[in-house]
């Protein structure tokens, strides 16, 4: 039994069964346990690998469009870039040295990164070293600039924001918790007292739920300080994760440890926790002066952005080898199963000046007020 786990027994003895939400921010997060506070997760020494890590060609394209949407907010001369959730530095590093293609961006920024994990901190820091004049680092997102526009990258970050999740059992629903089992071990249970009126928060299509559905609620307040701050002074949020376009049943939480499926309740704090992403609730953040442009498939976004000339480039003066390494990562990253190229999408908010942008041609808009 690890640290963690005693912690967390001892919680559920004292306080009765824990939230999932509850229990994920802590194995995730623990301030002295917490998955991303002890270890580097990325690569194939790791637990998972992430699309930057794949091909240099990801955070480039990443960059491109961050160098875009800034043309297209008229090149202001200053502008905060965020990285959110930024593993080793790898997307970064890759967006900078392509983004040096439109004159004039790099002077503009200001690099704030997202991190709460002192090693990847460190990770970042070195990575980053001699790229940029100054990063700076923030444990949450309501610590970034109030007073520039924003443009945010956010690669897998929303799928580790923890969830609910609800259950409806004999016509009523529950909520989903974690206790302690028969055998002494975490298990799922439902609390007993049913949750009066919850069919309002469902998408009225799926009202008519049957017993035994699981209906899974995210937590995105986090994301709230970063829209209001892209609703106030203007900017852009892009989000590349893997998920359903659509609201749906099912008990989607998944731990991965050594590339492989875990137990999510074994070993808490030792394997990444992470379920998939509801891009219809995280559309209906979109209010005010902010807009919503997809989801669109990976596929579809990074081939907009160029991604097979890219391809076509890099292997042009490769050696072989080398050209097999750049096809196979082109078909990871826009492949089907088991690529990443339908399963992964991305969704981006932007202020309601900015009517396009790069990447989302024809892709379908939602929120924001109307311009007058």
């Amino acid at each position: 039994m690890n640290p963690l786990e005693r912690e967390i027994r001892a919680l559920i003895e004292t306080q009765g069964p824990l939230s999932v939400s509850r229990y994920m921010a802590l194995c995730l997060a623990h301030p002295e346990y917490g998955y991303y506070v002890t270890r580097d997760p990325f690569g194939a020494g790791g637990d998972f690998t992430t699309a930057p890590e794949i091909s240099q060609m990801f955070g480039e394209l990443a960059g491109i469009w961050c160098a875009e949407v800034w043309r297209r907010m008229g090149s202001p001369s200053r502008v905060a870039l965020v990285e959110a959730g930024p593993g080793r530095g790898t997307l970064m590093k890759d967006a900078l040295r392509a983004a040096k293609v439109l004159p004039g961006f790099l002077d503009a920024i200001e690099l704030h990164l997202v991190e709460t994990s002192p090693l990847l901190q460190e990770r970042q820091r070195e990575a980053l070293h001699g790229v940029v004049p100054s990063i700076a680092w923030h444990g949450e997102v309501s610590t970034l600039p109030d007073d520039a526009p924003l443009i945010v990258i956010g690669n897998e970050f929303i799928d580790a924001l923890p969830v609910d999740q609800f259950e409806k059992k004999a016509g009523r629903w529950h909520e989903r918790k974690i206790g302690l089992g028969a055998d002494g071990g975490f298990a799922f249970g439902l609390d007993p007292a049913p949750l009066l009126n919850f069919e309002r928060e469902l998408p009225e299509r799926l009202t008519p739920a049957p017993d035994g559905a699981i209906f899974e609620r995210r937590k995105l307040a986090p994301l709230a300080p970063m829209l209001a701050r892209i609703a106030a002074h203007g900017g852009a949020a892009l989000f590349v994760d893997y998920g359903h376009a659509e609201s749906g049943f099912g008990d989607t939480l998944q731990a991965v440890q050594g590339h492989d499926y875990a137990e999510p309740l074994e070993s808490p704090g030792e394997a990444d926790l992470t379920s998939q992403v509801d891009f219809e609730a995280l559309t209906k953040l979109a209010t005010g002066a902010v807009r919503a442009f997809g989801p669109v498939s990976q596929r579809k976004f990074l081939c907009e952005l160029g991604i097979e000339a890219r391809t076509e480039i890099l292997q042009r003066h490769a050696t072989p080898a080398m050209r097999d390494e750049i096809g196979t990562a082109l078909t990871r990253l826009t492949g089907p199963a088991p690529g990443m190229g339908e399963l992964f999408k991305a969704l981006a908010f932007a202020h309601r000046a900015l009517a396009a942008l790069p990447g989302f041609d024809g892709a379908r808009v939602s929120g924001g007020a109307s311009r007058t």
